[in-house]
């Protein structure tokens, strides 16, 4: 929790330093995340599935600075529209878990597997 509070400090601080706070709003903070998201999808394109399990450290890295954008945005997200994203995400968690019970998921998995030929 203190690291999630500190990042945000560190991009409020960040962008008043700069005046970006005025481009700070849950519209362009989404648009900019969609466009990080696309970024790290990028770097997954056209990789078999063993490959994007096993980056090199090029694209390790990428994908590592992507993931950081990403995180950072969502943070900034959530702080804009007074949303905890810690509490947001248990909640979903919980909602998840009705959703999806164990037995269905299990049900659905071995469909899947029986009807489709390994990747790669």
């Amino acid at each position: 929790m203190e690291k999630l509070k500190k990042i945000l400090e560190n991009h409020l601080s960040f962008t008043t330093e700069r005046n970006w706070n005025q481009f700070q709003t849950p519209k362009n903070l989404s648009m900019a995340l969609s466009v990080e998201a696309s970024e790290l999808a990028e770097i997954f394109m056209w990789l078999k599935e063993s490959q994007s399990l096993s980056l090199d450290p090029l694209r390790l890295q990428q994908a590592k600075e992507e993931i950081a954008d990403i995180y950072i945005y969502l943070v900034r997200i959530a702080h804009s529209l007074g949303i905890d994203i810690n509490e947001a995400a248990e909640e979903k968690m919980q909602k998840n878990i009705a959703k999806y019970p164990v037995e269905k998921s299990l049900t659905i998995a071995a469909e899947l597997n029986s009807a489709c030929p390994p990747r790669d």
